[in-house]
């Protein structure tokens, strides 16, 4: 059965709910827009948002990802039933991108919050640049209480390099965010022994810490024709997440308020990452990024990393190598001691010019508003800390 409990007493209240301070939601097609109309569940929608509005005011930050405009768009551009010719899904897409940011846009703006969309591809999460330049959005975003909503783009992805599924694109965005838990609303109640519908002896999963080959033989292979994932899909979004030390909850999103649902003990299925998400990133950079560069520090700069600081500018006193911005990097003390690795802010040659120099003096020596920091602490991973 692999790391698994069926145990109808284990709690599925559990305390990383309450601790999560950074929370992605996926929203799947089939639960937001009614099949036969093709328009919005507006009812449903109003009240996720009430939970989305009780997360913000308790200080948590949400983000969420959401299917539907293809779904929207089908049937405004009367697009016949079944699957869609890859240039209809995208025309489908252009039309209901609108609908579906209006939407939020309107329900958020009801409850004293403001909706942000973002359009992702596959290549966005992929290649380095495009991956750094999303996160940084979604972070000032979050920074400023708004509420990024997260979208395939469907209207110029291809059928080779589109995600096929919103389950896959939240754990990639749970990952890149570094959030603490990833929500799949689904149209089940979490992980079952087998498929629910089709086996009435099946048990619910209320807990999983590992994905053995077990768990993903539970899986199935369901879905809808709003809906590309199944349960398989789901099971793939958790090794993204528990890879990046994410927790993940699997929870019906059919019943009115499903956030709030969790919090009030629902039953669902955890999945417990064995990592928090800062521990998760720092043995990414120290373990498994090949470095592309070196930074030499002085001693002021060496004693306020190992304080826990980032590293400024000021701090650097030489540059080896050729890096691009978001690459690794070693971090060496004047004597050529490896202090740790960490993901820097400018690629090799801006870094040259701002070297020795106050944060500050930035903009006027590059000429564009950069970071402060060259290597942010939270990018950071060092080989020891000062005791």
């Amino acid at each position: 059965m692999g790391r698994t409990s069926t145990d109808a007493t284990t709690l599925t209240v559990r305390p990383e709910w309450a601790k999560a301070r950074r929370i992605v939601v996926k929203i799947g097609s089939a639960l937001l827009t009614d099949r036969a109309t093709g328009h919005i569940k507006t009812e449903w929608l109003n009240s996720l948002m009430d939970d989305v509005a009780e997360l913000a005011k308790a200080g948590k930050q949400v983000v969420l990802v959401s299917s539907g405009a293809v779904a929207l768009g089908r049937h405004a551009l009367n697009l016949p039933k079944g699957p869609l010719e890859l240039e209809q899904s995208q025309a489908a897409a252009a039309a209901g991108q609108i609908s579906l940011a209006h939407a939020y846009q309107e329900l958020a703006s009801a409850r004293g919050l403001t909706a942000a969309q973002i359009l992702l591809t596959l290549g966005d999460t992929e290649e380095r640049r495009r991956y750094l330049n999303a996160r940084n959005t979604i972070e000032v975003l979050l920074s400023l209480k708004a509420i990024p909503v997260v979208n395939e783009n469907d209207t110029v992805a291809t059928a080779e390099i589109r995600y096929g599924d919103n389950d896959r694109l939240s754990a990639r965005v749970a990952s890149m965010v570094t959030a603490d838990c990833l929500v799949l609303l689904s149209d089940v109640d979490g992980l079952y022994t087998s498929p629910p519908n089709d086996d009435p002896n099946a048990k619910h999963i209320p807990l999983v810490t590992s994905i053995t080959p077990d768990i993903e033989a539970m899986a199935g292979d369901a879905g809808t024709e709003l809906s590309k994932g199944g349960m398989k899909t789901k099971i793939e979004a958790a090794k993204i997440v528990f890879a990046a030390g994410t927790d993940m909850v699997i929870t019906s999103g059919k019943v009115p308020h499903p956030l709030r649902a969790i919090k009030e003990g629902a039953r669902v299925t955890w999945f417990i990452a064995n990592s928090d998400p800062v521990t998760a990133k720092k043995r990414w950079i120290s373990g498994q990024l090949v470095p592309n560069g070196q930074v030499f520090l002085d001693a002021g700069a060496e004693k306020a990393l190992l304080s826990g600081k980032s590293l400024l500018p000021a701090g650097v006193t030489r540059i080896e190598g050729a890096f691009d911005r978001g690459d690794a990097v070693v971090i060496r003390s004047a004597d050529g001691r490896e202090l740790g690795r960490g993901l820097v802010a400018y690629a090799a040659d801006d870094a040259r010019r701002i070297m020795g120099k106050r944060s500050s003096d930035i903009s006027a020596i590059l000429g564009f508003e950069g970071r402060s920091t060259l290597i942010h602490r939270d990018d950071m991973a060092l080989a020891r800390k000062l005791r």
